[in-house]
C-alpha cells in the first residue's frame, strides 16, 4: 500500500461530480477515517431546490453551522493515527453563497464566515474534480435523491463556472485537479492505484492529473 504523508485529505467539486464516491473508495483503500458532508439532513434543501430566492439563506446558513460543527468535532480527534478523507472543504460554502444569496445576504453570511472559517483545521491536500456539464446531470439523476429529481441545468453550469474560479485562485494548500468526465475510480482498481501514486506526489502548488484510462 501507497504510503502518504497527507494526514488530512479533502476532495471537492461541483454536485455530481463523485466527491463521495471517491472519498469511500480511498478511506477502503488507506483504512482511513471518512467526513461526509451533511446533505439530506438539511430541512431546508428541498425547499430550496423548488424556490431557490426565498430559501437560499436558511439552507446556507444550515449548511454553514452543520459543516462548522463537523470541523470542530474533528479538532477533537487524533489525526495522526489515521489518514483523515472529507468530501467536502469547508471554505466551498462561500462559493455555494456567492451565488444563491442577494447582497444583504450575503454580507450577513460573510459577517458570520468571518468568525468560523479561522477556527477551521486546514487540510493537507485538496483534490478537485472537475467534469462536464453533460457527464454532472445524468450522475446526479443516477443517484436518485428527490430533491434532486428536477435538478436546474443553468444553476449547475453556474455553479462549476464558479467552482473554477474559486479553485484558480486558490494557494492555501496544495491542489490536485483531476478531469473526472470520462473515469469512474471505483470502477476501475488500476485507475485508482495511479491516482494514488499521484496523491504521494503532490507536495507543494497545483498539479494536473491526467486519469490512466483517457491518456493516448
Amino acid at each position: 500500500m501507497e504510503r502518504l504523508k497527507h494526514r488530512y485529505i479533502v476532495i471537492e467539486g461541483p454536485i455530481g461530480v463523485g466527491k463521495t464516491t471517491l472519498t469511500r473508495a480511498l478511506c477502503k483503500r488507506f483504512r482511513g477515517r471518512g467526513l461526509y458532508e451533511i446533505v439530506e439532513e438539511n430541512p431546508f434543501l428541498s425547499s430550496f431546490y423548488q424556490d431557490r430566492q426565498k430559501y437560499a439563506f436558511q439552507t446556507q446558513l444550515f449548511f454553514l453551522l452543520s459543516r462548522f460543527k463537523q470541523q470542530q468535532d474533528l479538532f477533537q480527534q487524533d489525526l495522526f493515527n489515521s489518514v483523515t478523507i472529507s468530501d467536502y472543504l469547508f471554505a466551498k460554502d462561500r462559493i455555494f453563497a456567492s451565488i444563491t444569496l442577494d447582497a444583504n445576504e450575503l454580507a450577513l453570511y460573510e459577517r458570520i464566515y468571518e468568525h468560523l472559517g479561522p477556527r477551521v483545521l486546514k487540510p493537507d491536500l485538496v483534490i478537485y474534480l472537475q467534469a462536464r456539464l453533460d457527464v454532472l446531470l445524468p450522475r446526479i439523476k443516477k443517484r436518485g435523491r428527490e430533491f434532486e429529481r428536477r435538478f436546474d441545468a443553468e444553476y449547475l453550469a453556474e455553479l462549476s463556472r464558479t467552482y473554477n474560479d474559486f479553485f484558480h485562485r486558490w494557494d492555501e494548500t496544495p491542489l490536485l485537479v483531476i478531469n473526472t468526465s470520462d473515469i469512474d475510480f471505483a470502477e476501475s482498481e488500476q485507475d485508482l492505484d495511479d491516482l494514488i501514486r499521484a496523491i504521494a506526489r503532490c507536495k507543494s502548488g497545483t498539479q494536473y492529473y491526467q486519469p490512466l484510462g483517457t491518456r493516448v
